[in-house]
């Protein structure tokens, strides 16, 4: 029976038990689009990353897709910033950069120490009309709701207190119905620029711990708003990560930590 490598990493965080935790399986061709599905379901994490070597483009390169348990999705922050740390770890120790091939694009992770910083492209929401759909779902009125203009965006909702954000119990079903991909909630932070929270229930995820991709709607219009082109943001999660960001206009820039949990192989 064939056997893959498989890894489990904490993403956005120094410490196993924290950030977001996110499963790398490196391969050397691609499995069955089924299979990848059903590996993913059985990791049972919010996203599962897969990586085959890019042909023809130098070393450095490689083929990346993610999934949920139920979905494969087109960006995913922290199973990004979790294949660079196993190519740093296991594959390329001397690695400084990698490019991923992406369903968003060419995506460039640097290496600087133990920090990893994702080169995404941004995704800045605009004023966005719900009729209440927002509110209903949170259970509170919240101080302004913004779309991204690109089809299946994120829906960011612009909360009154770090505090609203923590406390914040989102009806799930209302959640999944609203138009998108999933909700942000935010707020200015206590003791960083802005704390988050992201639902996706749609894709499998009720909360997400640490979401790289929201932060590519998050940092445009917190820079915008704060005057302020690097950010420090935290995601305020039961399990919480701690990001760096940088607005460069049509792209941004997230920085973070990793922690290895789990090494293994899996037969399929």
């Amino acid at each position: 029976m064939p056997e893959i490598a498989i890894y489990q990493v904490d993403a956005f965080t120094d410490r196993p038990f924290a950030g977001n935790p996110a499963a790398v399986c490196p391969l050397e061709a691609w499995l069955p689009d089924a299979m990848l599905q059903a590996i993913a379901a059985e990791n049972n994490l919010a996203e599962t990353a897969f990586f085959v070597p890019q042909n023809g483009t130098g070393e450095g390169d490689y083929r990346l897709r993610w999934f949920t348990p139920a979905v494969e999705v087109p960006l995913c922050g922290h199973a990004t910033l979790a294949s660079a740390y196993v190519i740093a770890r296991h594959i390329d120790p001397q690695m400084e950069k990698v490019v991923f091939h992406s369903a968003s694009g060419p995506l460039t992770v640097t290496r600087a120490g133990d920090v990893f910083t994702l080169d995404f492209p941004s995704d800045p929401p605009a004023s966005f009309e719900d009729r209440g759909a927002v509110a209903a779902a949170l259970g509170s009125v919240p101080r302004e709701v913004l779309k991204p203009a690109k089809q299946g965006g994120k829906l960011l909702a612009l909360l009154a207190s770090e505090a609203e954000v923590r406390g914040a119990e989102p009806d799930m079903e209302r959640v999944k119905a609203l138009p998108g991909d999933g909700l942000i909630i935010t707020a200015r932070g206590e003791t960083v620029d802005f704390v988050s929270r992201y639902f996706a229930p749609h894709a499998g995820i009720p909360e997400d711990p640490v979401t790289g991709s929201a932060h590519v709607v998050l940092t445009p219009f917190w820079s915008a708003r704060l005057g302020k082109k690097i950010l420090r943001a935290r995601q305020v999660s039961a399990r919480g990560g701690d990001l760096t960001v940088e607005d460069r206009g049509a792209r941004t820039l997230i920085s973070g930590k990793a922690a290895p949990y789990l090494e293994g192989r899996i037969r399929v």
